[in-house]
Parts: structure tokens; C-alpha cells; sequence
């Protein structure tokens, strides 16, 4: 899904704006005199047409389409090996160090 803002889309919040925009044209061509006053006609028209193909004709589908599980790699495991190798002989070596250098007590 695309962006969403407090649960809702942005094709809400430009549906919002539209009608808010034709408000204020509406009042302000309301107080017109003469023929300018039949403009409120075509404004609130406008809108109707832009919300009815805004809710129609939407962009993206309903229900978001199923996202696949991020697969993990790991792309060190080879030198992984190689270092727990490494740690392993030269622990096995100092633990045959130690053994040979300490002193018989008998």
C-alpha cells in the first residue's frame, strides 16, 4: 500500500483539499454579483467529476499484494569457519603448552 497518514491514504487528504478548495470558491463567488455567480456551477462540478474518478479509478489495489520473507544469507560463512578453525588450534595449542611446562609434583 502506499503512504499511510493516521490510517488513511493520500488520495483522502487530496479528496479533503478538493472540497475545502471548493468551499472557499463557492463562498467567495456566492457573495459575486451578476453572471459571475453561476461559476459556483462549474467549480462544484469540477470537484464532483475529480472525487468521483479519485474514488473509482483508484491507484492501488484494496488489499496490498502478499510480501515475500526476507531470505538471509550469510555471506561471511566461509571466513566464519576459518576463524573458529583458527581459534580452535591455537587454543589446542596453548592448552598442549600448558600441559608440557607444568612441572611433575611427584
Amino acid at each position: 500500500m502506499a503512504d499511510v497518514v493516521l490510517g488513511v491514504g493520500t488520495g483522502v487528504f487530496i479528496i479533503t483539499l478538493i472540497w475545502i478548495l471548493t468551499l472557499a470558491l463557492t463562498i467567495i463567488l456566492s457573495r459575486a454579483t451578476g453572471p459571475t455567480k453561476l461559476g459556483i456551477i462549474p467549480v462544484v462540478l469540477l470537484a464532483l467529476i475529480i472525487t468521483l474518478v479519485l474514488v473509482f479509478f483508484p491507484r492501488a489495489a484494496e488489499v496490498p499484494a502478499p510480501q515475500r520473507a526476507a531470505q538471509i544469507v550469510d555471506m561471511f560463512f566461509i571466513g566464519r569457519y576459518v576463524l573458529l578453525s583458527l581459534i580452535s588450534q591455537s587454543g589446542a595449542a596453548n592448552l598442549a603448552a600448558s600441559s608440557i611446562n607444568e612441572p611433575c609434583l611427584r
